[in-house]
């Protein structure tokens, strides 16, 4: 059965279909295979689309702007500086407006109900590039490098996510799991345990695409038989007051080459949204090290090991991305 996604925004995985999930990342290999070729279709020839970022970033900024301008659009950046969204007008009065002037908009932000209310008012597609509590831009990169780099569907994949179960990536790793049918253990302590009732949701799917969720703080037996070890860092933007109790909590969780061992796969898989604090060279990094907190998340050993696919995987950002645009707009 053809897919058809025009006109639909991207705000998170749960609002799409297995099939439509499956669509996107086909149509990003697709379109990876023809950028290597040196082939661009200007399938977004004589749009024009605005990004609107609260959140400073660097792969999301530069995967929407490469994305859009290798296929003929148009793109204008905004940020909280520079524009008066939420500011001097209201979030639903500058939808209205933007909507007018483009075919598509980004949102890079905090809340989650932000990006929504944006889609209710635009009247063109929004994409979520992040917030808070979803990730689903990244969910797509993560899955197509997994495909790539791992010789079995998604659905009889194991993914593990370690650290702060519940982050934003943690759960857009769930809702990806959900309707992919994945195997996904999120391994952190209690006392940063998933919303309850979010679990209740993505198992509910899980019903029905026979995907695993699985929440424990058992190392051994949460790694064992993994195909893809993945974390984040343990203090999410604006969370930095918080690292010295996050380094407490979550440095049993820190992905290491023990930890690699001990899931008895010698091609498990190394995952990480970016950016990552794996040795000693950020500003951040040595000033916390100078306060006696070690805030890696993973050791340089395996960011820089074999089982490493961070920068495939920051790659595949512009190209799922591109599928996203080319999906709702092109």
């Amino acid at each position: 059965m053809a897919v058809n996604l025009k006109g639909r925004s991207f705000l998170t995985l749960l609002d799409f279909t297995p099939a439509e999930v499956r669509h996107l990342l086909d149509l990003s290999r697709d379109l990876k295979a023809k950028k290597r070729m040196g082939i661009h279709q200007e399938l977004l020839k004589g749009k024009n689309i605005v990004l609107l970022f609260e959140k400073t970033s660097t792969r999301t900024r530069c995967a929407f702007e490469v994305a859009a301008l290798e296929e003929g659009a148009h793109v204008t950046f905004l940020d909280s500086a520079s524009s008066q969204v939420g500011k001097k007008e209201s979030l639903e009065d500058s939808a209205k407006v933007l909507g007018r002037f483009y075919d598509g908009i980004e949102y890079r932000g905090y809340s989650q109900e932000v990006v929504e209310l944006l889609a209710r008012h635009a009247g063109v597609p929004v994409w979520n590039g992040l917030t808070d509590t979803d990730h689903p831009t990244q969910i797509l990169a993560d899955f197509l490098t997994i495909e790539e780099h791992c010789a079995k569907p998604l659905s009889k994949v194991k993914l593990v996510f370690c650290g702060d179960i519940r982050n934003n990536m943690s759960y857009a790793l769930m809702y990806g799991a959900a309707k992919t049918g994945m195997h996904m253990v999120a391994l952190g302590p209690k006392a940063l345990s998933p919303d309850p009732a979010l679990l209740a949701k993505v198992r509910e799917i899980a019903k029905e695409t026979g995907a695993t969720i699985e929440v424990t703080a058992d190392v051994a037996k949460a790694v064992k038989g993994a195909d893809v070890l993945y974390t984040d860092v343990w203090a999410s933007m604006g969370e930095e007051a918080q690292i010295p109790e996050r380094v407490r909590l979550l440095t049993p969780f820190k992905v290491t080459m023990e930890m690699v061992e001990q899931t008895g796969n010698p091609d498990v898989l190394f995952l990480h949204c970016l950016p990552a604090f794996h040795d000693f060279e950020t500003k951040l990094a040595k000033e916390m090290k100078a306060q006696g907190h070690d805030i890696r998340e993973v050791t340089d050993e395996v960011f820089r090991s074999r089982h490493s696919v961070v920068f495939d995987e920051a790659e595949n950002r512009m190209h799922t991305i591109k599928a996203v645009m080319v999906a709702t707009i092109g």
